[in-house]
């Protein structure tokens, strides 16, 4: 491997991040491999090119499910080694939680590989429960259920149970065991024998999590029960005689969670409401402890919002030893462990790679002939001149402080009336010019202050990427969540460029302006220059948890072209295509019936025909033309035109 391709893979911190799934071949391309560090591997834009082939042009989303078994691999292996090391009597088992990526296709490739060690699934409403008990599942896994319910809910998971499901019922308001009890209560009454879904319960801790979703924890959370609201839970299951059904205690603090003491201290506290439980004749068997384990999204392993300071053993080996300590301390069972972590789980398996349309230009330049010195030029033209000749290593920073006084000075002395647009025209260009240089010798400063920070975001380029940040990546927009993005082509080629990335949404913050980096948050990504005729790739990565599912219609820009891979010996075979979204499917969303459509667009054509202001030749040309492109990408075409 070159110098340029070790010093580019280190500028984009693909080592750091990437989780041993992803690297860069000879070629300088993008590679995934299928599995952590293994030397099979596929070639990114090689399967682009393929795809293109096909007729399907960026924006696709490439689905890799060997890196979704990857991770179910590498998270059941942390939890054996740690209940070995530890001498744990319980177990651990997994519970997918389907808002994460509802996608039929990671369902049932999480189940597959899953299955083997008893993973089962996590819904959250009806709809998520409704496919769940479709789902095949082991017998001994779970499907447990999370989130506000009502009758209909609950009956729908009893029959569930009465399918054979292992389903649990986590209550969340007392409400929902009144209806629970109710249920089983006329069930057992006409079917004695008939399988009962169990309980289980969520209790709202006093600990927080970390990062974003800190809030998710603590006293204030929006789901959970208060010590007084379980004991009343207990009581009204004991007046029943029902207390056989409670069986699983839940907690959680939060999504991504980034500090591994915050997860330790509610493991203590978590354990020590399941140990108080169990010392009073309640037969818990599971201990839920919830979703959570975050993704290291841009490799600083710290406790930033878009990292984590642990990995998949330590969470492992703490969540282990702590239950155990106190379990030991109070005599009473190791529980079985179920975690709900499907976004460790997912977020690799995805890709998102989109092609840049075109650069759009922000910095003012002169597009005709160079400037010169003028002695027709206004004083302040004159003083803008003079600075750009004369700036240097030493003065830049003075310069540039100038420049700003002296491009102030031009929009006054314009919205005076006392300079021509020609003047203005190249007192802009001049600033521009100083600006750029001023840029250039700071950053041959060992430290750069913030103020030239900023310069270099605003002097950067602004590249025009073909998809919507609201569809692919929306907790870019509305959480500053960082994903990595990496170019899948010309990795042994030195970037030259400092980019930000506007998407084809007619909304200002449809941008990217903030990247991975290893100690701190770029402003600006280094990208190469555009060249005439050849496309230019990028890929989004880790976008597998979360984002396919949040994604909204904003300017009704659907979902993309998706590709299933599968990375053998021989390299990648791709195994699915399914088209993206059509004008007629993202108008359909939003109740707009093609027919309708086109009645009404001939309607409007054959008027015009009839006052003679279109030929009947051109009429229907343009009606055709018309309905034709109900069937056309939301996308733009990859040539711009």
């Amino acid at each position: 491997m070159s110098a340029v391709t070790e010093q580019t893979i280190e500028t984009y911190g693909i080592d750091n991040w990437g989780a041993g799934y992803f690297g860069v071949n000879r070629k300088g391309n993008l590679i995934v491999r299928a599995s952590e560090n293994d030397n099979l591997s596929a070639d990114v834009k090689a399967i682009i090119d393929d795809l293109k082939k096909r007729g399907i042009n960026p924006p696709i989303l490439l689905r890799f499910p060997q890196l979704l078994v990857g991770q179910i691999r590498k998270l059941q292996t942390a939890f054996r080694k740690s209940i070995k090391e530890f001498e744990y009597d319980g177990n651990h088992m997994c519970v997918f939680p389907m808002k994460v990526n509802q996608n039929r296709a990671v369902i049932e490739e999480y189940l597959r590989e899953g299955t083997r060690y008893n993973f089962g699934l996590e819904a959250g409403s009806k709809a998520e429960l409704y496919a769940g008990l479709a789902m095949e599942q082991s017998e001994d896994s779970l499907l447990v259920l999370n989130g506000f319910k009502d009758k209909d809910f609950i009956e729908l998971a009893f029959t569930g149970a009465q399918a054979g499901k292992n389903v649990v019922i986590v209550i969340e308001k007392l409400s929902e065991l009144d209806h629970t009890l109710k249920i089983a209560e006329e069930l057992s009454a006409e079917k004695p024998d008939a399988k009962l879904p169990m309980v289980g319960v969520r209790v709202k801790l006093y600990s927080k999590g970390s990062g974003k979703w800190e809030k998710s924890g603590g006293e204030a959370a929006k789901f959970g029960l208060t010590t007084t609201e379980i004991l009343e839970v207990i009581r009204r299951l004991q007046e029943a005689g029902r207390t056989d059904m409670l069986k699983l205690l839940h907690f959680h603090i939060g999504s991504q969670l980034t500090d591994i003491k915050r997860i330790k201290n509610a493991m203590k506290e978590a354990a020590r409401t399941y140990a108080k439980i169990v010392k009073m004749q309640i037969p818990i068997q599971y201990l839920d402890v919830g979703g959570g384990m975050a993704v290291d999204y841009d490799g600083s392993r710290t406790s930033y919002e878009s990292s984590a300071n642990y990995n998949a053993q330590e969470f492992a080996n703490d969540v282990i030893y702590v239950i155990k300590m106190v379990c030991d301390d109070e005599n009473v069972p190791h529980p079985t462990i179920i975690q709900e972590s499907g976004r460790y789980l997912s977020a690799y398996h995805a890709i998102l790679v989109t092609n840049i349309q075109d650069e759009i230009e922000t910095v003012v330049e002169d597009i005709n002939a160079p400037i010169t010195d003028d002695v027709d030029d206004p004083q302040v033209v004159k003083e803008l001149f003079d600075l750009r000749e004369t700036i240097n290593v030493k003065n830049h920073r003075e310069y540039y402080h100038d420049a700003l006084e002296h491009r102030e000075e031009l929009f006054t002395m314009f919205n005076l009336g006392l300079i021509s647009l020609e003047d203005k025209g190249k007192g802009e260009v001049l600033f521009w010019d100083v600006c750029e240089k001023a840029d250039e010798y700071a950053q041959q400063k060992k430290y750069v202050s913030e103020e030239f920070d900023e310069l270099r975001r605003l002097l950067s380029t602004k590249y025009l990427a073909n998809f919507s940040v609201f569809r692919s990546i929306p907790d870019n927009w509305a959480l500053e969540q960082l994903f990595p993005i990496v170019p899948i082509h010309r990795l042994n080629k030195k970037p030259t460029e400092y980019a930000t990335l506007c998407d084809i949404t007619c909304d200002s913050d449809g941008i990217v302006e903030k990247f991975v980096d290893l100690h701190d948050v770029k402003p600006v990504l280094e990208l190469h220059k555009l060249e005439a005729g050849e496309p230019y790739y990028l890929a989004m990565l880790l976008v597998g948890a979360y984002q396919e599912v949040m994604g909204n219609n904003h300017n009704l820009f659907g979902v993309p072209h998706e590709a299933h891979i599968h990375i053998g010996e021989d390299g990648h075979i791709i195994k699915k295509v399914i088209q993206g979204a059509t004008l007629g499917d993202s108008l359909a969303i939003v109740r707009y019936e093609a027919t309708q459509l086109h009645d009404q667009f001939r309607k409007i054509v054959q008027k015009r025909i009839k006052n003679g202001e279109l030929s009947e030749k051109d009429g229907h040309q343009l009606i055709e033309f018309y309905e034709n492109q109900i069937g056309a990408y939301t996308y733009l075409s990859p040539n711009g035109s």
